[in-house]
């Protein structure tokens, strides 16, 4: 072999060592990025857990917020709710005591008004023990009558009817009799009791005996 052959086999050698050695540095360099890449990838991952964690932490305290103030406002309505119904008892009471005191002293004004009257019977009566003439105690009760009734009609409304010879008429008299007699139509023939009138509505009807026409 001559020299010239030797130095070229041993410059092909070197080069190949050189190739091999370039090769494990650049797969060396790949290993070594690849790795990096990973724990790159890990600590983003991690990162990003961690955020999440974080998100759903927040989510949860803004969701006991709300149920917090979801709860103020239900106590708050049941106080108002509890207000309301007292209220309403209350009223409720008041108009029961006003109807009741209504019914029970309706008629006060009328027995206020009636007090007169009395008066004027009892002075009547102590004049009747000593009176001597039977026509001023007649005269004193028609007088009593009188303002009574006056003032029954001009400030209650009540109007007393039937008379002889009204016509007879069944919504308003009572029959308790009847007779025939000379007369075109049905008529009262007498009076038995008076019937009474609340301006237009019958409280009593008048008992009355009815003559009618001959058959």
């Amino acid at each position: 072999m001559s020299e010239e052959t030797a130095k070229e086999t041993e410059k092909t050698e070197n080069q190949c060592e050189n190739a091999e050695n370039q090769n494990q540095t650049e797969e060396k360099v790949e290993n070594q990025t690849n790795q990096a890449e990973e724990k790159a990838g890990s600590e983003k991952e991690a990162e990003s857990e961690e955020k999440k964690e974080e998100t759903s932490e927040e989510k949860i305290a803004r969701l006991e917020k709300e149920v917090e103030a979801l709860k103020a406002q239900i106590e708050e309505s049941k106080k108002e709710a509890l207000y309301r119904a007292a209220e309403n008892e209350n009223w409720r009471k008041r108009m029961m005591q006003q109807k009741e005191d209504a019914v029970a002293y309706a008629n006060s004004s009328l027995l206020s008004d009636l007090l007169d009257s009395l008066d004027n019977f009892d002075r009547t009566v102590e004049s009747a023990a000593t009176a001597t003439d039977p026509k001023s105690i007649a005269d004193g009760v028609t007088m009593i009558n009188k303002s009574l009734v006056g003032m029954l009609e001009s400030k209650y409304g009540l109007v007393g009817y039937g008379a002889v010879g009204d016509a007879f008429d069944p919504d308003i008299h009572e029959a308790i009799g009847m007779q025939e007699g000379d007369v075109s139509e049905e008529q009262l023939a007498a009076v038995y009791l008076k019937g009474y009138k609340l301006k237009d509505k019958v409280i009593r009807h008048a008992k009355v005996m009815v003559v009618k026409p001959k058959a």
